[in-house]
């Protein structure tokens, strides 16, 4: 049996409040990534799992997700030894791969369409911190008219992180909305170069170099092209 020689973790969205289990639904949305993902990186040693919450709320300062995370990189280390490990997360779950970021298994970061606190709220939440994101690389993508998490915000958390950590993109897909239904494809396609190249060391698909390379807000603000992926054989 071929060798583990990087994982991706994949963390589900989730509610603001919640002490009951995990949705079904919420862990199956993960499925196809996962498996999208372990077939474009089979050859390199690709492990993917989906981690199961102990309860489907973010529940305020407990930040329970951010948690069961660290946990579920802990369990990496365990079964697998030190091999990198990417978390992709998606809704609820991308607030907390970035929150988990510092965990010392954690080489990269993905976070598709994250839920974030507005920090100009009435509640006045604390800004989502980005000193764990140092070292990584990160990548942000989000759609225009999310109706539901609001890309603004994930841009703006992007341009605090790329000040103290060069290695940041964020891509956006125009007119899709939360689940970025329109553009499955391209955003899986997008997914799957990531972590090839994070984990593996495999060259970057041109836009993700460029998105990286490119100083803010162009890096941050890089449109995820109809198409994307067509082209790159993974």
């Amino acid at each position: 049996m071929r060798g583990v020689h990087g994982v991706a973790l994949l963390l589900p969205g989730g509610r603001a409040e919640g002490t009951r289990g995990p949705s079904a639904l919420d862990l199956a949305a993960q499925r196809p990534l996962a498996r999208r993902l372990a077939a474009a990186a089979a050859e390199d040693g690709l492990v993917t799992h989906v981690v199961h919450y102990r309860l489907r709320g973010w529940n305020g300062s407990a930040a329970d997700p951010v948690r069961d995370a660290e946990w579920a990189a802990d369990e990496v280390v365990r079964r697998y030894g030190d091999v990198p490990v990417c978390l992709v997360g998606t809704d609820m779950g991308g607030r907390a791969a970035l929150r988990a970021a510092g965990h010392a298994a954690v080489t990269a970061v993905l976070a598709v369409a994250p839920w974030l606190p507005d920090a100009d709220g009435a509640a006045k939440p604390e800004p989502e911190p980005v000193r764990q994101l140092c070292g990584r690389r990160v990548l942000i993508v989000h759609g225009t008219n999310d109706e539901h998490t609001d890309p603004d915000l994930s841009f703006r958390l992007a341009q605090r992180a790329k000040k103290v950590n060069r290695d940041v993109c964020r891509f956006e897909v125009h007119s899709d909305g939360h689940g970025l239904r329109q553009h499955r494809a391209e955003v899986r396609a997008l997914a799957a170069d990531f972590v090839r190249g994070t984990l593996f060391g495999h060259h970057f698909a041109r836009p993700v170099a460029d998105a990286l390379a490119a100083p803010p807000p162009l890096g941050l603000r890089m449109p995820l092209a109809s198409g994307f992926g067509a082209s790159l054989g993974h």
